[in-house]
């Protein structure tokens, strides 16, 4: 039995139960689009995680201070300020790896324009700065290292804050107070979006360091030159972890610390934390891809229920078919091509309500999502192969029958 003529046979006998066959398909459908949707959404968190590297900068390494114990408690990372500029300094010059090496020091404070005011992080930063975090300037221009030999009162501002302030107005050129301190806005930074931890990147204003040491935030008292951290951007991924074993190296040189004594400081590789989170949402995708293949087993069941009822329902035509001539194995080919036109129907089917579906959670739990060819491809051909499995036995049963058994059939 050619397969076209196998086909139309099939369809043919599908159409005599309508109702049935939606019901069978259903199981198909619910299996296939729920493969896609649960694919489509881990891959959109798959996606983000891979834009909150590119936000934070690639290629980056952040050294922080360590740890104080004081009265038998031990802080956390930051509470002792062992990083000064020099380190930074020191690091840029004498680490191969380094790109540019940038100090930070940052706090809180209310800033005002007008009658409107918003508070918000200010970091004390160098030029390299934005070098470091592949950070770009949207409109105006970045201070220079003139600005930072000077203290200059100077800033550039967050997308956040801009809008805050000013609205749909230009802030170039205007003039906001930072703990009534007097800043010119010379620059506004390309937007970031949000980082790994929830924070609006955005919500920031930056000025040169030695002006908020001196003017803003203020030095810290038993080590001026301190800094809260220090930005590292290396020349290549491949001289990442050579690159950390340089900083460290150089830093515990600097620091004075013996063998035996712990570092002061700590250094970040923070693509080893978004690679850690990557895998995370991979194992997710891999969990909901399974838990939603369960949907097209059930289908199956359902598939092969209905062709064993459909072969008890037409024994007396499969008993004719096979005294007019038909082999054994034209049956089977008849009934397995039955099932799995049932099943790819159903497929074609789940892939449309699939791609409905996952831009249906796009826009309402603003959750991106990811509709891949390859997950619509392979949703599609595990239905097909849902089609072949479960409609094997019903079709090798009906090959199976006795002509004559079967024309007497009732």
């Amino acid at each position: 039995m050619k397969l076209w003529a196998g086909v139309r046979i099939a369809l043919r006998a599908l159409r005599v139960n309508k109702l049935r066959t939606a019901l069978t398909m259903l199981g198909i459908i619910i299996g296939v689009s729920a493969v896609i949707a649960m694919v489509s959404v881990g891959a959109g968190a798959q996606g983000r995680i891979a834009e909150q590297i590119r936000s934070m900068g690639s290629n980056l390494v952040v050294v922080v201070p360590g740890s104080q114990t004081s009265g038998g408690f031990r802080y956390g990372l930051g509470s002792q300020l062992t990083l000064t500029e020099e380190d930074a300094r020191a690091v840029a010059l004498e680490v191969p790896a380094a790109e540019v090496a940038a100090p930070t020091v940052r706090g809180t404070a209310q800033t005002v324009y007008g009658n409107t005011n918003w508070s918000t992080i200010i970091q004390g930063v160098t030029p390299e700065y934005l070098v470091a975090r592949e950070w770009g300037i949207a409109d105006g221009k970045m201070f220079g290292q003139e600005d930072v030999d000077a203290a200059t009162k100077v800033a550039v501002l967050g997308q956040t804050v801009a809008q805050q302030l000013f609205g749909e107005s230009d802030p170039l050129g205007q003039t906001i107070r930072i703990k009534q301190v007097p800043f010119s806005i010379v620059g506004v930074l390309v937007p970031k979006g949000q980082s790994s931890f929830g924070q609006d990147q955005d919500d920031v204003v930056m000025i040169p360091l030695t002006t908020a040491k001196k003017k803003v935030l203020g030095a810290n008292q038993s080590n001026p030159r301190a800094v809260r951290d220090i930005s590292v951007r290396v020349r290549d991924a491949a001289l990442m972890g050579e690159a950390q074993d340089q900083i460290r190296a150089l830093l515990r040189q600097r620091h004075r610390l013996q063998s035996n004594q712990d570092d002061d400081f700590s250094v970040r590789v923070l693509a080893d934390l978004f690679a850690a989170q990557e895998e995370s949402a991979q194992v997710m995708t891999t969990l909901l891809a399974a838990i939603a293949s369960v949907s097209l087993l059930v289908g199956g069941i359902g598939i092969m229920n209905i062709m064993l009822v459909s072969v008890t329902e037409r024994t007396r035509e499969i008993g004719l078919r096979m005294a007019v001539g038909a082999r054994g194995r034209d049956i089977l080919a008849q009934f397995l091509v039955e099932a799995v036109t049932l099943s790819v129907a159903g497929g074609i089917v789940g892939i449309l309500v699939g791609i409905v579906t996952s831009a249906t959670i796009a826009s309402l739990a603003k959750w991106n999502t990811d509709v891949s060819p390859e997950s619509v491809a392979l949703a599609f051909a595990f239905s097909g192969l849902v089609g072949v499995f479960f409609g094997f036995y019903p079709a090798q049963k009906a090959s199976r029958l006795d002509p004559i058994e079967a024309l007497r059939y009732e």
